[in-house]
């Protein structure tokens, strides 16, 4: 049984409060269609790219397609968590969380749609990107069933939002700009990678905003959170490593295997830097904390 109502408290909403600054861009941000995105110039130029070409990107796509899919249906379970201890503005903001991941997944499948891709991409993931996806993410979120201490909290939200999103898919986002914006190519599929971006910088900001409430709470996960993030770098590093294995330094969309690293490298460091920063705050204090801050995208 409930035991109390806070939406119609004393208390009421908090909207000042991080999460529910979240929940509002995203009414106003999310709302995007991936049904409207053109993707018949995406055709052209996939008829005119070379077979070495279509392999990278088919590589690229096949991994964020089978990841949104992936986060797609391991986010329930922290939503859940979150509804059991009460934070109504942050299951608010979840709701959209999960509504957005559900349109990545559709428009990766658009795209690949598009280009007449119907064949089973699951060859191009390797066998650490299997470890990640098909492991560890769906292992550390469904514990969160059965399991809601802190501790497993933290560690759902660091394989999740800090290492799928804040590592992997930036990394990835990178990708895309750096061998296909820059030269004007494929643009229904930057057009809706620009719409990803803003909602994963939401989705990201809440991911350490929850891991600093949860450090702020219990200084000793921020140890724990440290650990985990080492434990799976090398699991960013071996995925980056197959993804630029092919790459030919005379296409003129080649990125250099070595500017991705140094990219996964920083992106790494950034999401600790971020997450230190709790560590002497208080809880009302990293509710306050801006969007800007915390690096979400208008």
């Amino acid at each position: 049984m409930r035991e109390s109502v806070i939406t119609t408290s004393t208390r009421g909403l908090r909207m000042d409060v991080l999460p529910y600054r979240l929940y509002k861009k995203a009414k106003k941000l999310g709302i995007w269609n991936p049904e409207d995105i053109d993707f018949s110039q995406d055709q052209k130029d996939w008829t005119d790219t070379t077979p070495e070409g279509k392999t990278r990107l088919l590589r690229l796509v096949s991994m964020f397609q089978a990841g949104e899919e992936a986060v797609t249906l391991d986010l329930l379970p922290l939503i859940m968590a979150v509804a059991k201890e009460g934070r109504i503005e942050e299951e608010m903001f979840l709701t959209t969380f999960l509504f957005e991941e559900s349109k990545h997944t559709e428009f990766f499948r658009l795209f690949l749609n598009a280009i007449g891709a119907k064949e089973d991409l699951s060859h191009f993931h390797s066998e650490p990107y299997k470890k990640v996806f098909y492991e560890l993410l769906p292992e550390a979120m469904g514990r969160l069933v059965t399991d809601t201490s802190p501790r497993a909290i933290a560690d759902a939200s660091v394989i999740y939002n800090m290492f799928v999103e804040g590592v992997l898919a930036e990394t990835g986002y990178w990708s895309f700009y750096q061998s296909l914006a820059k030269f004007g190519k494929m643009p229904g599929l930057i057009q809706g990678i620009e719409y990803l971006k803003k909602d994963e910088s939401r989705h990201i900001a809440y991911g350490t905003f929850l891991l600093q409430r949860l450090i702020a709470e219990d200084s000793s996960l921020y140890d724990y959170v440290q650990e985990r993030m080492a434990e799976l770098a090398p699991y960013a590093m071996a995925i980056n490593e197959v993804g630029v294995a092919d790459s030919d330094p005379n296409d003129p969309m080649y990125v250099r295997p070595e500017d991705v690293m140094a990219f996964t490298a920083k992106q790494l460091s950034l999401r600790m830097e971020k997450l230190a920063r709790a560590k002497n705050k208080s809880i009302e204090e990293l509710y306050q904390t801006s969007e800007e801050a915390m690096g979400v995208l208008s």
